[in-house]
């Protein structure tokens, strides 16, 4: 993977507000929300969601996860080079680990979230920290006219990137 790679990959995660988490509940069924999130290096994914949603029980007997993070304003065929796929395994967080995502959650000034106060998420609140750790990235392989330079293939294919 190439620098030009990593830092595409960084320019999303940093760019982008929202996810799309992919989950699969006990029945089979795949379940997908779109979450605010926030990072620090890249690797640690925290958000906040109530344990009775249904990508919150999903995590609980399911915990492997998929994650989009894309523009979704991008014009039509030009998306898949502002897409990042992460494969992670999610869970929700309490005590010490609860506490490091809350430092981190809502992210940079600017982003639009807010501070939450370790009330807002110990029980009996209604809330809980969530965080997905990332084991793979990939992104879709850039490729002008006919194949791509990479892996000399003419589809649209993803390659692993490194953060």
């Amino acid at each position: 993977m190439t620098e030009d790679g990593r830092t595409a990959a960084r320019a999303i995660i940093d760019g982008s507000r929202y996810m799309v988490l992919a989950t699969v509940g006990a029945d089979g069924v795949p379940w997908a929300s779109p979450l605010f999130y926030s990072t620090e290096d890249g690797r640690d994914f925290y958000w906040i969601s109530s344990p009775e949603v249904t990508h919150s029980r999903n995590i609980a007997h399911e915990p492997r996860v998929a994650i989009v993070i894309h523009d979704s304003r991008a014009p039509v065929g030009t998306a898949g080079p502002l897409a990042l796929y992460l494969s992670a395994t999610a869970q929700e967080v309490h005590g010490e680990e609860a506490l490091e995502g809350l430092r981190i959650i809502p992210g940079p000034p600017g982003r639009g979230g807010r501070t939450i106060d370790t009330e807002e998420v110990r029980p009996p609140a209604p809330w809980r920290v969530y965080r997905a750790r990332v084991s793979e990235y990939s992104m879709i392989c850039p490729r002008e006219e006919g194949r791509c330079a990479e892996h000399w293939l003419d589809y649209e294919h993803r390659r692993t990137v490194r953060i």
